[in-house]
């Protein structure tokens, strides 16, 4: 099992982080071009699962999955947006989502004068701290399979 790559959104949709371990296959256009694929996506995912819910979805979408990969989506309040793509055996990372966000984002970026939110996040204790919790969960492996 394994962890794919990372993404943070701000509510506007953009990138403030993008990290990446064990990704087999790039694809094949910019950073900037994914980035906005990506949140489109979520959006459109949301959209979808929202109006066609029987019930009444608090939650909203926690994650989806294809035959090669899971993504694992986390949402909070303030509309920040914390995705992780996963491969199949790794079960759900909603909590996972909510410690980045809680002890790691919150923490080192919002409650830092120094980090100016709403832009691409410059902290290289956050990235370090990141980093090292990614690389400690059960299911993080450093080849993928």
């Amino acid at each position: 099992m394994t962890v794919h790559n990372l993404y943070i959104f701000d509510r506007n949709g953009s990138c403030l982080h993008y990290s990446e371990w064990n990704r087999k296959k790039q694809a094949g256009i910019s950073k900037e071009e994914e980035f906005k694929l990506m949140y489109g996506m979520l959006f459109s995912i949301r959209s979808f699962v929202s109006k066609m819910s029987p019930l009444d979805m608090k939650d909203g979408f926690l994650a989806f999955q294809t035959s090669r990969y899971k993504l694992h989506y986390y949402e909070t309040p303030t509309g920040v947006k914390v995705v992780m793509n996963t491969d199949l055996g790794v079960p759900n990372c909603r909590d996972i989502l909510h410690q980045i966000y809680s002890t790691l984002y919150v923490e080192y970026i919002v409650k830092n004068p120094l980090c100016p939110l709403g832009e691409t996040l410059q902290s290289e204790l956050f990235n370090s701290r990141l980093e090292a919790f990614i690389r400690a969960l059960p299911f993080f492996s450093a080849r993928a399979g």
